[in-house]
């Protein structure tokens, strides 16, 4: 698949694409010329990406032609049921959440999911979830335990939405709630992102058994651009925040908070979806397949010990 849009150090080889491009849509019989391409392609892209900054890793996290959620979801359960409806208030677009087949399992499935154009936008809210939002998706969660599945949540977001309505309804409670009902669910969950993990926004569904990464996401407590404003009074300095945030699925692995990270194929997810899907596909069912030995009665000890490994403190007297 080609990309209709290019990063900046994407277009050294966008030239390239076009030219593939035209000659397979004019039936070209050339082929040498055309595998002779590829070739030069291939070997540019995995140059170029050989060395990407954590800059450019978060500016692929949000290219616009990146899988979503429901792609995701669509391709890896196609009988997927769709719950609405948080049961106090109203439904939150933001969230995709319901139940389904994965393989020979079956799963709960929770993600947060940004629209393709503006009016996607608006209406999955850029993917920025509401309290409603939140609270749906613990009751799907506490759904999933009723009937012992495993649960997946795929997470993809700028943050939790900041409105004063959000506000009024209690969003930092509902976030709260969420990682105080999630920390005590007794069933497996696999938490994976897939695009941006930003703030509480993510962390409202991305407390977890096991942490996956996609290859090019990243995972932070604050955006660069953020964390640029507080701490340079800058959001242009966004690229010198990434640095210091270290917020790349490398940097996570290393420090304990990413426990396996999903290779893309390459170019990225956005450049082959079927590719990225399986990838996808193949570490979900090995990290099931593992979690659901695990006796019932030992994901809380274990999740307990996963966290108490992120930090330490000492107490000076």
């Amino acid at each position: 698949m080609m990309s209709k849009y290019y990063l900046n150090f994407e277009k050294p080889f966008q030239n390239l694409d076009e030219q593939l491009l035209e000659l397979k849509s004019s039936n070209s019989t050339d082929s040498k010329l055309i595998n002779n391409l590829e070739v030069q392609r291939n070997k540019l892209i995995e140059k170029i990406y050989s060395k990407l900054s954590r800059w450019e890793r978060v500016q692929l996290a949000r290219h616009p032609n990146r899988p979503y959620s429901l792609d995701y979801i669509k391709k890896l359960s196609p009988d997927f049921i769709e719950l609405h409806g948080d049961r106090h208030f109203m439904d939150d677009p933001a969230v995709i959440s319901g139940i389904g087949h994965f393989n020979e399992f079956k799963v709960a499935w929770v993600g947060q999911q940004k629209g393709r154009n503006t009016k996607e936008n608006l209406y999955r809210n850029f993917g920025m979830m509401r309290p409603e939002g939140y609270r749906k998706a613990i009751r799907v969660m506490k759904l999933a335990e009723k009937f012992n599945l495993p649960i997946i949540t795929l997470l993809d977001t700028i943050g939790a939405y900041p409105g004063i309505g959000a506000e009024e309804r209690g969003q930092g409670e509902a976030i709260a709630r969420n990682l105080i009902e999630m920390s005590g669910i007794e069933v497996p969950i696999i938490s994976v992102v897939i695009g941006e993990g930003a703030s509480g926004g993510a962390l409202g569904i991305g407390v977890c058994d096991r942490m996956l990464m996609m290859e090019n996401t990243w995972f932070s407590v604050i955006s660069p651009e953020g964390c640029a404003s507080i701490l340079f009074r800058d959001a242009k300095r966004a690229e010198d925040a990434a640095e210091a945030l270290k917020p790349t699925p490398q940097d996570l692995l290393e420090i304990g908070i990413c426990d396996r990270i999903i290779e893309e194929p390459n170019g990225g997810a956005h450049r082959d979806f079927e590719a990225s899907a399986e990838s996808l596909r193949g570490v979900l069912n090995e990290e099931l397949k593992t979690l659901l030995n695990i006796n019932k009665n030992e994901f809380l000890d274990n999740r307990i010990k996963k966290y108490d490994k992120l930090g330490f403190f000492e107490e000076i007297e």
